[in-house]
Protein backbone atom coordinates (compact mmCIF):
# COMPACT_ATOMS: atom_id res chain seq x y z
CA UNK A 1 0.00 0.00 0.00
CA UNK A 2 2.92 2.31 0.76
CA UNK A 3 4.35 1.71 -2.71
CA UNK A 4 1.05 2.81 -4.27
CA UNK A 5 1.00 6.01 -2.21
CA UNK A 6 4.56 6.88 -3.27
CA UNK A 7 3.78 6.33 -6.95
CA UNK A 8 1.29 9.19 -6.79
CA UNK A 9 3.77 11.59 -5.19
CA UNK A 10 5.16 14.30 -7.47
CA UNK A 11 8.56 14.08 -5.76
CA UNK A 12 9.12 10.75 -7.52
CA UNK A 13 8.46 12.20 -10.98
CA UNK A 14 11.12 13.40 -13.41
CA UNK A 15 11.88 17.14 -13.30
CA UNK A 16 10.13 17.65 -16.65
CA UNK A 17 6.91 16.36 -15.11
CA UNK A 18 7.11 18.32 -11.85
CA UNK A 19 5.02 21.51 -12.21
CA UNK A 20 7.32 23.83 -10.24
CA UNK A 21 10.50 22.60 -11.91
CA UNK A 22 8.81 22.65 -15.30
CA UNK A 23 7.73 26.27 -14.85
CA UNK A 24 11.25 27.34 -13.89
CA UNK A 25 12.86 25.42 -16.75
CA UNK A 26 10.36 26.02 -19.54
CA UNK A 27 8.30 29.05 -18.51
CA UNK A 28 4.70 29.61 -17.45
CA UNK A 29 3.15 28.96 -20.84
CA UNK A 30 4.53 25.42 -20.95
CA UNK A 31 2.26 24.31 -18.12
CA UNK A 32 -1.29 23.07 -18.47
CA UNK A 33 -4.11 24.56 -16.40
CA UNK A 34 -4.02 21.51 -14.15
CA UNK A 35 -0.28 21.89 -13.57
CA UNK A 36 -0.67 25.56 -12.65
CA UNK A 37 -3.42 24.73 -10.17
CA UNK A 38 -1.27 21.91 -8.77
CA UNK A 39 1.41 24.49 -7.93
CA UNK A 40 -1.22 26.49 -6.03
CA UNK A 41 -2.43 23.57 -3.93
CA UNK A 42 1.04 22.08 -3.41
CA UNK A 43 -0.03 18.51 -2.71
CA UNK A 44 -2.79 16.06 -3.41
CA UNK A 45 -3.95 13.15 -1.28
CA UNK A 46 -2.67 9.65 -0.63
CA UNK A 47 -4.70 8.42 -3.59
CA UNK A 48 -3.74 11.00 -6.20
CA UNK A 49 -1.13 13.63 -6.99
CA UNK A 50 -1.77 17.37 -6.96
CA UNK A 51 -1.92 17.31 -10.77
CA UNK A 52 -4.50 14.51 -10.86
CA UNK A 53 -6.55 16.27 -8.19
CA UNK A 54 -6.39 19.48 -10.20
CA UNK A 55 -7.55 17.65 -13.33
CA UNK A 56 -10.52 16.29 -11.41
CA UNK A 57 -11.44 19.75 -10.14
CA UNK A 58 -11.17 21.20 -13.64
CA UNK A 59 -13.33 18.41 -15.06
CA UNK A 60 -16.18 19.47 -12.78
CA UNK A 61 -15.79 23.00 -14.20
CA UNK A 62 -15.86 21.69 -17.79
CA UNK A 63 -12.12 22.34 -18.01
CA UNK A 64 -12.90 26.04 -18.10
CA UNK A 65 -11.09 28.47 -15.79
CA UNK A 66 -13.97 30.94 -15.97
CA UNK A 67 -16.34 28.26 -14.69
CA UNK A 68 -13.80 27.27 -12.04
CA UNK A 69 -13.75 30.87 -10.86
CA UNK A 70 -17.47 30.62 -10.05
CA UNK A 71 -16.98 27.82 -7.52
CA UNK A 72 -17.25 28.90 -3.91
CA UNK A 73 -14.77 28.03 -1.18
CA UNK A 74 -17.30 25.53 0.17
CA UNK A 75 -17.69 23.87 -3.23
CA UNK A 76 -13.92 23.57 -3.70
CA UNK A 77 -13.59 22.02 -0.25
CA UNK A 78 -15.88 19.20 -1.29
CA UNK A 79 -12.97 17.66 -3.20
CA UNK A 80 -10.94 15.20 -1.13
CA UNK A 81 -7.52 16.74 -0.57
CA UNK A 82 -8.77 20.35 -0.72
CA UNK A 83 -9.01 22.06 2.63
CA UNK A 84 -9.85 25.68 3.31
CA UNK A 85 -6.28 26.93 2.74
CA UNK A 86 -6.02 25.29 -0.68
CA UNK A 87 -9.50 26.40 -1.66
CA UNK A 88 -8.65 29.98 -0.71
CA UNK A 89 -5.42 29.80 -2.75
CA UNK A 90 -7.33 28.71 -5.86
CA UNK A 91 -10.01 31.38 -5.40
CA UNK A 92 -7.41 34.12 -4.81
CA UNK A 93 -5.40 33.18 -7.91
CA UNK A 94 -8.47 33.23 -10.13
CA UNK A 95 -9.56 36.58 -8.67
CA UNK A 96 -6.12 38.00 -9.47
CA UNK A 97 -6.61 36.87 -13.06
CA UNK A 98 -10.01 38.53 -13.21
CA UNK A 99 -8.63 41.80 -11.84
CA UNK A 100 -5.75 41.66 -14.30
CA UNK A 101 -8.27 41.55 -17.15
CA UNK A 102 -10.07 44.45 -15.52
CA UNK A 103 -6.94 46.59 -15.45
CA UNK A 104 -6.39 45.95 -19.15
CA UNK A 105 -9.98 46.96 -19.84
CA UNK A 106 -9.51 50.19 -17.90
CA UNK A 107 -7.06 51.35 -20.58
CA UNK A 108 -9.85 51.44 -23.16
CA UNK A 109 -10.87 55.09 -23.34
CA UNK A 110 -12.36 55.29 -26.85
CA UNK A 111 -14.92 53.03 -28.47
CA UNK A 112 -14.24 52.23 -32.12
CA UNK A 113 -16.18 48.98 -32.48
CA UNK A 114 -18.34 46.53 -30.57
CA UNK A 115 -15.29 44.51 -29.53
CA UNK A 116 -14.00 47.53 -27.59
CA UNK A 117 -17.21 47.53 -25.56
CA UNK A 118 -16.87 43.82 -24.90
CA UNK A 119 -13.26 44.23 -23.74
CA UNK A 120 -14.32 47.12 -21.51
CA UNK A 121 -17.24 45.38 -19.81
CA UNK A 122 -16.52 41.65 -19.95
CA UNK A 123 -14.30 41.74 -16.83
CA UNK A 124 -17.22 43.34 -14.98
CA UNK A 125 -20.06 41.23 -16.33
CA UNK A 126 -18.73 38.04 -17.86
CA UNK A 127 -18.47 35.90 -14.73
CA UNK A 128 -21.55 37.08 -12.84
CA UNK A 129 -24.18 34.53 -11.77
CA UNK A 130 -26.88 37.21 -11.99
CA UNK A 131 -27.89 39.72 -14.64
CA UNK A 132 -26.77 43.36 -14.62
CA UNK A 133 -27.57 46.24 -16.96
CA UNK A 134 -24.85 48.80 -17.68
CA UNK A 135 -24.63 52.06 -19.62
CA UNK A 136 -21.51 53.52 -21.24
CA UNK A 137 -21.74 57.29 -21.83
CA UNK A 138 -19.70 58.72 -24.73
CA UNK A 139 -18.79 62.20 -25.98
CA UNK A 140 -18.89 63.26 -29.63
CA UNK A 141 -15.51 61.59 -30.25
CA UNK A 142 -16.79 58.29 -28.84
CA UNK A 143 -14.52 58.63 -25.83
CA UNK A 144 -15.80 57.06 -22.64
CA UNK A 145 -17.03 59.71 -20.23
CA UNK A 146 -18.49 57.38 -17.67
CA UNK A 147 -19.83 53.87 -17.25
CA UNK A 148 -22.22 52.66 -14.60
CA UNK A 149 -24.31 49.77 -13.43
CA UNK A 150 -27.90 50.83 -13.89
CA UNK A 151 -29.56 47.81 -12.38
CA UNK A 152 -28.90 44.43 -10.86
CA UNK A 153 -31.37 41.62 -10.89
CA UNK A 154 -31.96 37.93 -10.87
CA UNK A 155 -30.95 35.57 -13.62
CA UNK A 156 -34.26 36.21 -15.39
CA UNK A 157 -33.82 39.93 -15.94
CA UNK A 158 -33.38 43.45 -14.62
CA UNK A 159 -35.37 46.64 -14.29
CA UNK A 160 -34.16 49.67 -16.22
CA UNK A 161 -35.06 53.26 -15.25
CA UNK A 162 -35.13 55.18 -18.55
CA UNK A 163 -35.48 58.56 -16.82
CA UNK A 164 -32.36 57.93 -14.76
CA UNK A 165 -30.36 57.06 -17.89
CA UNK A 166 -31.37 60.31 -19.58
CA UNK A 167 -30.69 62.34 -16.43
CA UNK A 168 -27.19 60.89 -16.15
CA UNK A 169 -26.54 61.39 -19.86
CA UNK A 170 -27.36 65.08 -19.59
CA UNK A 171 -25.25 65.50 -16.45
CA UNK A 172 -22.29 63.83 -18.16
CA UNK A 173 -22.76 65.85 -21.37
CA UNK A 174 -23.00 62.59 -23.30
CA UNK A 175 -24.08 62.50 -26.94
CA UNK A 176 -23.87 58.72 -27.32
CA UNK A 177 -24.95 55.74 -25.25
CA UNK A 178 -24.03 52.09 -25.38
CA UNK A 179 -26.23 49.65 -23.52
CA UNK A 180 -24.97 46.34 -22.21
CA UNK A 181 -26.14 43.47 -20.07
CA UNK A 182 -24.97 39.97 -19.39
CA UNK A 183 -26.65 36.62 -19.89
CA UNK A 184 -25.41 34.29 -17.12
CA UNK A 185 -26.91 31.37 -19.07
CA UNK A 186 -24.39 31.98 -21.85
CA UNK A 187 -27.15 32.49 -24.43
CA UNK A 188 -26.24 34.96 -27.16
CA UNK A 189 -29.78 35.70 -28.26
CA UNK A 190 -31.74 38.88 -27.73
CA UNK A 191 -35.04 38.32 -25.96
CA UNK A 192 -38.20 40.26 -26.64
CA UNK A 193 -37.60 42.19 -23.40
CA UNK A 194 -34.05 43.04 -24.54
CA UNK A 195 -35.39 44.46 -27.80
CA UNK A 196 -38.15 46.38 -26.06
CA UNK A 197 -35.87 48.14 -23.58
CA UNK A 198 -33.46 48.99 -26.41
CA UNK A 199 -36.21 50.69 -28.39
CA UNK A 200 -37.54 52.42 -25.28
CA UNK A 201 -34.13 53.92 -24.47
CA UNK A 202 -33.47 54.75 -28.12
CA UNK A 203 -36.76 56.67 -28.43
CA UNK A 204 -36.18 58.57 -25.20
CA UNK A 205 -32.61 59.46 -26.21
CA UNK A 206 -33.65 60.78 -29.63
CA UNK A 207 -35.84 63.42 -27.99
CA UNK A 208 -32.69 64.79 -26.31
CA UNK A 209 -30.57 64.44 -29.48
CA UNK A 210 -28.60 61.57 -27.93
CA UNK A 211 -27.87 58.41 -29.92
CA UNK A 212 -28.01 54.84 -28.67
CA UNK A 213 -25.10 53.43 -30.64
CA UNK A 214 -25.30 49.80 -29.61
CA UNK A 215 -26.57 47.24 -27.15
CA UNK A 216 -24.36 44.30 -26.24
CA UNK A 217 -25.30 41.01 -24.66
CA UNK A 218 -22.19 39.74 -22.90
CA UNK A 219 -21.23 36.24 -21.79
CA UNK A 220 -17.97 34.82 -20.48
CA UNK A 221 -16.28 34.49 -23.85
CA UNK A 222 -18.46 36.15 -26.49
CA UNK A 223 -21.01 38.86 -27.18
CA UNK A 224 -23.97 39.80 -29.36
CA UNK A 225 -24.06 43.32 -30.80
CA UNK A 226 -27.40 44.80 -31.82
CA UNK A 227 -25.61 47.24 -34.14
CA UNK A 228 -23.44 44.60 -35.81
CA UNK A 229 -26.45 42.36 -36.37
CA UNK A 230 -28.59 45.19 -37.73
CA UNK A 231 -31.31 44.95 -35.08
CA UNK A 232 -30.70 48.25 -33.29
Amino acid sequence: MQEKAQSFSIKHWSDDDKPREKLVAKGRTALSDAELIAILIGSGSREESAVELSKRILAVADNNLNELGKLSIKQLMQFKGIGEAKAVSIAAALEIGRRRRGEAAAKITKITCSKDVFELLQPLLGDLPHEEFWIVYLNNSNKVLFKEQLSKGGITGTLVDVRLVMKNALEQGAVGLILAHNHPSGTLKASTADKQITQKLKSAAEVLDIKVLDHLIITQTAYFSFADEGVL
